[in-house]
C-alpha cells in the first residue's frame, strides 16, 4: 500500500503555543486520515518532528508499505537526509524516533515541498492552535468523516500524489513531462545519488528514485540511502557464481521496480546490460571520454592520469553504457580548467562540480524524449 503524507508543525512565538498535523492520502488521492495535535508551549522544530512521528505511526497502523512524505521545513528534510546535523537536544529524541520508524516501511522518502503545496496540513495546524485542542478529520474509510474530510483529491491537481509507473522510456521515445523512475547503482560514498536526490527534492529534476542498488554492503552510500528512506538492495558480485547470475539478479530488481532509467553513480562492477535496457543505462566518468577511460580508470586514477599528461582542461562525460568500459555513446560533456598546483583531490572537487550539473542535464534530456542514438552517436532533438 502506498500512502502520500504531508506534515506541518508550527509555534506562535517559537517557543509558544504549538501544534503538529498530518494528512494521509492514498496513491490515487483519496483522503485516508487527517489530524492535528495541540502541543502546548514548544518550538517550530519540535512541532515539525512531532508531526512526522505521528504521521509515521498512523501510516504504520494503516498498513502502509511505501511512503512519500512532504514537509515545508527544509531543515527537517536536510537533517533526515544527513546533510545537516541535529544539534538541538530538544529534537534529537524525536529525530531518533523517526529513524526507528522509517525502516518499518519498505520505502519512506521524505521530500521538501513549498508551503503553498502544503495547505491542508497547514490548515489543520492552525485549526488546532485556534481551538486549543486536537483536531481530527477522518477519511473515506473512517467512521466519522468531517465535512472537509472523506473527499477525493484529483491526481491531476494534487502535487503530492504518487504517480503509477508508466511505460518504460527509451532513449528516443521517453514521454515528455513524465516523472521517470530511476534506479541508482552505487559502490561507494553515494555522492552522485545524494546530488540527484537533492535535485528531485528541490523540484529541479522531474524524477523519483525507485530503487538503489549497492554492490557493497558497508560503504557510506548505503547508510545515506537508508537515512534518506530510499528503497535499497545489496547485490554483491562475490555472492554469485558468475557474471551472468550477478547480472540476472540486477535485472530482476530493475524490472520489479519498474525502472525507466538506470543511473550509475560510482558503480564499480561490470554487469551484462540486457537488451531491454539498451540506451537506458547511464554512467558518468570524471574525464572527457574517450580519453582517460577504460578498465581500471576510475576515481583518483583518472585525475592522476590527467595531471601526469599535462592536460590544461578536464571535465566529465555522461554516456549510455554498453558491455564495454566507458565505450557507450556520449550524451553530455562539461569542462573545467586544470590549474597550476592542482592535486588529484583539488581537481576531483572541481570536476565533481561539473558532474552535479551534467548528470541532471542528461536525465532531463532523456525524460523529455530528446535523445536519439544513431550510429553510436547521441543526437539531441
Amino acid at each position: 500500500m502506498k500512502i502520500v503524507v504531508h506534515i506541518d508543525g508550527g509555534s506562535r512565538g517559537n517557543p509558544g503555543p504549538a501544534a503538529a498535523g498530518f494528512v494521509l492520502d492514498d496513491a490515487n488521492g483519496h483522503r485516508l486520515q487527517a489530524k492535528a495535535f495541540f502541543l502546548g508551549r514548544t518550538t517550530n522544530n519540535v512541532a515539525e518532528y512531532t508531526a512526522l512521528v505521528k504521521a509515521l505511526e498512523a501510516a504504520r497502523v494503516l498498513g502502509a508499505r511505501y511512503l512519500t512524505v512532504y514537509s515545508d521545513s527544509e531543515l527537517i528534510v536536510r537533517q533526515l537526509s544527513g546533510r545537516y546535523k541535529v544539534k538541538s537536544d530538544a529534537i534529537r529524541p524525536l529525530f531518533e524516533q523517526v529513524n526507528e520508524l522509517r525502516p518499518l516501511f519498505e520505502s519512506c522518502l521524505i521530500q521538501h515541498v513549498t508551503r503553498d503545496k502544503n495547505e491542508e496540513a497547514d490548515r489543520l495546524v492552525n485549526q488546532a492552535l485556534d481551538a486549543g485542542h486536537d483536531i481530527e478529520e477522518n477519511g473515506e474509510d473512517g467512521a466519522a468523516a468531517a465535512s472537509s474530510g472523506g473527499r477525493r483529491v484529483s491526481t491531476e491537481s494534487h502535487p503530492l500524489a504518487v504517480p503509477e509507473a508508466g511505460t518504460r522510456a527509451r532513449a528516443a521515445s521517453a514521454a515528455p513531462g513524465k516523472k521517470i523512475r530511476l534506479a541508482i547503482l552505487i559502490s561507494g560514498s553515494g555522492r552522485t545519488m545524494m546530488n540527484l536526490l537533492d535535485g528531485i527534492q528541490r523540484g529541479k529534476l522531474h524524477a523519483q528514485i525507485a530503487i538503489v542498488i549497492s554492490s557493497l554492503s558497508n560503504v557510506t552510500g548505503v547508510g545515506k540511502a537508508r537515512n534518506a528512506g530510499l528503497p535499497l538492495k545489496i547485490i554483491r558480485k562475490k555472492d554469485y557464481s558468475d557474471l551472468d547470475a550477478f547480472s540476472r539478479h540486477i535485472e530482476e530488481e530493475l524490472d520489479a521496480a519498474k525502472v525507466d532509467l538506470v543511473v550509475q553513480g560510482g558503480w564499480m562492477c561490470l554487469w551484462k546490460i540486457p537488451p531491454q535496457y539498451e540506451n537506458r543505462v547511464m554512467n558518468i566518468h570524471p574525464a572527457l571520454l574517450p580519453c582517460f577511460g577504460g578498465q581500471g580508470m576510475f576515481g583518483h586514477h583518472v585525475h592522476e592520469a590527467v595531471l601526469a599528461a599535462g592536460c590544461k582542461v578536464s571535465g566529465c562525460t555522461v554516456h549510455f553504457c554498453t558491455n564495454e568500459y566507458d565505450r557507450g555513446p556520449i550524451i553530455v560533456q562539461r569542462t573545467c580548467a586544470v590549474e597550476e598546483g592542482d592535486t588529484p583531490d583539488t581537481l576531483a572537487d572541481r570536476v565533481f562540480e561539473q558532474e552535479c550539473m551534467a548528470y541532471p542535464q542528461a536525465i532531463k534530456l532523456f525524460a523529455e524524449g530528446r535523445l536519439q542514438v544513431e550510429d553510436h552517436r547521441v543526437r539531441i532533438k
